[in-house]
Formats: structure tokens, sequence, C-alpha cells
């Protein structure tokens, strides 16, 4: 299959926060611990091995083993799930939301930027295992962010009230969406195969956690992923000292407002992703979760009449660990500290939030993991990429927005040169010699002189304009079936894999489809790929 790769600082689509750390800037260094080349995972190994407890891995494999009771487990994941018990074994992790059949493309990306860097790593370290995690989202609130995908342009949307975290929503409702999503997929051996992973996953299990499981487990258990829900009782034991500290102390805060601070001051103008609050934690029971506050020594659970004095919490916490639930600040901590991490993958945004935390996992002694963007795509036909080449549109022109496509195409293909560089120059090569003249004369000529140049380059710029926009009318025909390619090939002027659900290329091309990602994306290459199929 060809492949094209392209610098992620080239498609614009992109953070310059992201671009600065895959370029290494040196401003950068101290938010992170290592970056992810292949060599800087010795180090990793060794830090994360003496850090973490044996006591744990035997807990960590116990849970995993309960939250697998009743599915069918392929032989690769019981043997990572049963290797997790080995000081000399490792995971690589990625996270997501329990979006509604995986959701946009990215999600395989995840996935198999995972699985592929594990591989990598047996490679150069045999003496090690490592183990593909992906960390299911399960406590997260926001239904209106997971209860939807996109298929062939339309939402395919579970409409419902929910409330509390969504791994424990019911599944009511689903079976509507499934008749009509079954609907327009037809009857070829790929659509029954979509058809039946919709149905087993979400008309044959209690909630979502466990239906979400079950429809990553069918697609990507044969290459030994291993699944974890950290909404877990016995996992959440473990993170008791932390959480005591978060109510407490709340060094998070502190932290990570530093690192704010410290972000802002840096030269690339960065946007900071999340800030963290006084307590990063929420409350979590049976449809319920929210905020937990301090005011003058009581915490309460906002918008709830629940609430306690110090001493009552802390002992809440020792029973019931299981309802305290970390935000966005505190997960990844949460994360890194059940699992013998060495590495996390993620999206631009998701990275840009945990370059913030280094210090936080510093004051709370945890190894801080390396982070890796995870692998992005672009499907393209060998029809479409024909079609590029006949209108003599580049690969990398495709990533422009599409006023600019357009201008570049138009000055490209147009039999008028559209550039008035050259007479712009020789314009301003004359008003200096009016300049000498001004300051020979009288220096009050000088501002003349300098208003009558801003004039006539203006009405140079507003010619070339003009021309420039003549000439797109003259090429309309050539523009706009450039336009629509680029419309097919990112939906509503985004990228593809931010768009499109996997079911759309599954229904064409099933299985294969996975496997030709597992066999084309390399994970600490570092470059946006596009594939031909």
């Amino acid at each position: 299959m060809p492949t094209d790769c392209i610098p992620f600082r080239d498609t614009n689509y992109f953070s310059s926060l992201i671009c600065d750390y895959l370029d290494e800037k040196e401003e950068l260094k101290s938010f992170y611990n290592r970056f992810p080349h292949i060599e800087g995972f010795e180090a990793q190994i060794k830090e994360k091995q003496a850090a973490f407890a044996s006591e744990t891995r035997m807990i960590l494999v116990q849970a995993l083993e309960r939250q697998y009771e009743g599915y069918k487990i392929s032989e690769g994941t019981k043997k990572n799930i049963k290797v997790l018990s080995d000081p000399n074994t490792f995971t690589v992790t990625t996270g997501h939301q329990l979006n509604l059949f995986t959701g946009p493309l990215y999600f395989f990306y995840k996935i198999i930027s995972t699985l592929n860097l594990c591989k990598q790593l047996k490679t150069n370290y045999p003496n090690q295992n490592f183990v593909p995690v992906y960390w299911m989202a399960s406590e997260d609130h926001d239904f209106d962010e997971i209860n939807f995908f996109n298929f062939k342009g339309k939402k395919v949307q579970w409409n419902r009230n929910a409330s509390g975290a969504v791994g424990e929503l019911d599944l009511n409702g689903l079976e509507v969406v499934f008749e009509v999503y079954a609907s327009q997929l037809g009857d070829t051996t790929n659509a029954k195969r979509i058809k039946d992973l919709f149905a087993n996953a979400y008309l044959k299990h209690q909630d979502l956690a466990k239906a979400m499981r079950y429809l990553v487990n069918e697609l990507f258990g044969a290459h030994g992923l291993v699944i974890i829900d950290g909404n877990d009782k016995d996992l959440k034991r473990l993170f008791i000292p932390y959480v005591k500290d978060e109510l407490i102390t709340k060094t998070s805060h502190h932290k990570v407002s530093l690192a704010n601070d410290s972000l802002n001051a840096c030269d690339g103008n960065y946007k900071i992703q999340v800030n963290p609050r006084d307590i990063n934690l929420f409350y979590i029971t049976e449809g319920l979760r929210e905020r937990i506050v301090e005011d003058q020594g009581v915490f309460r659970v906002n918008n709830t009449e629940i609430q306690w004095s110090e001493m009552e919490l802390l002992q809440h916490l020792n029973e019931m660990p299981e309802r305290f639930s970390p935000n966005v600040i505190v997960r990844p901590l949460y994360q890194e500290v059940i699992l013998p991490n060495l590495c996390y993958i993620g999206g631009g945004g998701e990275l840009a939030y945990w370059l913030q935390l280094k210090s936080n996992f510093e004051a709370q002694n945890v190894v801080f993991p390396m982070l890796l963007l995870r692998n992005s795509v672009l499907f393209m036909t060998d029809k479409q990429k024909e079609k590029l080449q006949k209108l003599d549109v580049s690969i990398e022109d495709l990533f422009l927005n599409q006023n600019e496509l357009k201008t570049k195409v138009t000055k490209q293909i147009s039999g008028i040169k559209i550039d008035f560089s050259a007479q712009k120059q020789q314009l301003e090569q004359q008003f200096k010699d009016l300049y000498k003249i001004a300051q020979a004369t009288d220096k009050s000529f000088e501002g003349a002189v300098a208003a009558q140049e801003r004039k006539q380059i203006k009405g140079l710029e507003k010619l070339e304009k003009r021309l420039l926009k003549a000439q797109k009318r003259k090429l309309k025909d050539h523009l706009e079936r450039v336009a629509e390619i680029q419309d097919e090939l990112f939906p509503s002027h985004s990228l593809q894999e931010r768009n499109m659900n996997f079911s759309e290329f599954y229904l064409e091309y099933g299985d294969a489809i996975i496997q030709t990602l597992i066999q084309e994306l390399e994970p600490l290459k570092g470059s946006f790929s596009v594939l031909t199929i």
C-alpha cells in the first residue's frame, strides 16, 4: 500500500505546543521526563521498575481478571494479563471516552499506535514484556460528547436523558439506534459483521462500559490488547493516599498552577489546556458525578446536600474509595500509580495537558511517563489520488484551508502571473529615490512621499486581488473539482480522522483495514500518514 508522510507541523492541524514538543524545543524539556526515542526507553524501564511495587501488580492482575469475567478472551490478552505480575513487564497505555461505536476514526489510530509500539519495544528490549493497554474513560459524565458517531455524512445519535458516570449508563434506547443504523448498511458480509458487532455490544450488555469492553475486545483482543476500567474499588484503594493529599494538601492545584505560569512565560504563546481546581475530584454514586468542594473546613458535593467534616470525609474515603473520581488533572496520576506504565499515547490535546502535569508527579514521587503523539492517517482511494494528479494538486496542498487551496491552484495553473511582487519592489525603489530628494530639499515633503507610497502599494495590492478573483472565475470548474475532492477527504473542513467512523471503511474493506493499519503505522516515526487504499 503506497504511503506518503507529512510532518505534523506542515499539516497546519496541530498546535504550536505540540509541534515544538515534537521538535524537542529546549524551552519545553522541563515539562516532560524523556522524549520517546526508542533508546530512551531503557532508562524509563529502569526508573519505573524501581518505583513499582509487586503488591500493586498482584492487585492489578486480580482486578483485570475480575473485569474480564464473562468475556471471551484471546490467548494473547490472557497471557498479557498474567505477565503483568512479572517485574519485567511494563505497559504502554492509551485512553479514550466510551464513544458510541468507537466514535471518530482516530480511536483506531490510538489503539494501533499502542499495539505497534509494544511490538517495537519487544524487538529492542527482548528481556522485558510490553503490554498494550486501553484505559476506558468510564467515569466521564459528558454524555453529549459520546452519544453519536458519523456515518456517510450523517449523525447516528443515541438520544436519552443521562447523568452520572457514562460507563454505568444502561443501554435503553439503543435498539432504536441499531434499527436506523442497520437499515443503511446493506446485506454484504462486511455489513453483517458490523451489524453483529453493534448488536452484540449494545443490545446484549448491561451498561456502556461492558458494551465498550466487548466491542474493543472483539476488534483488538486477537492482538493482545488489555482493556482496563479505572472505576474499580480495589484499584482505587491503591490511590487512597493521593486522594487524601488532593483533599487536604491540594498539591496538584499548587504544582499545576505553577506549571501553567511557566508555560505561559514560554516564547511559544502556548494555549493552556486545563486549569486546576482547589480539589480535582468528583464524587460518584448512581446517576451522580459532581465536584467535591471545600468551604472553611466543610467538604460537600456540589449541587447536592451531601457534606462531611474532614474526619468524616477521610473515614468515608477509606470505606468507599470507589466513590472518589479523579478529574482530568488527577486521572493521569491515578493511571500511573496503578499501571507499570512507560508511555502514554494520545492526541495533541491530551499531550498538551499532560505537559502541564510533570511537577505534580514529581511532588507525589510517581514516575512521569513518556508522551507519544498517536499516529494520524488520511485514507484516500486510488481514484482520488488519480484525480489529484490530473488537477495538479499535491497531497500536502489538501491540508490548506479551502480558500488558500483555491488561491494556490489558481496561481499554479493560471496562464497569467498573479504576483505583483516585482512591481512592488520596483515601486519601492522609485520611492527610495524620492525620499532622498525630500531629505535633500524639504523634510516636510517626506510625509507626502510616504503617503503616496502607501497609496500606490495599496493600489497594486487591490489590482492583484481583482486579477486573482477574475482568474478564479475563469477557472471555476477546475476549482470546484478541487474543492469537491478536498471535501471528500476533509469532511466538514476538518481531518477525516476526527469526523468519520471506522464502519464506513470496514463496510468496504472488512478486517483488512485493521491489518493494513497495523502493517503501515510506525508510532515513533513522528509524521502524518497518507494511505492509498
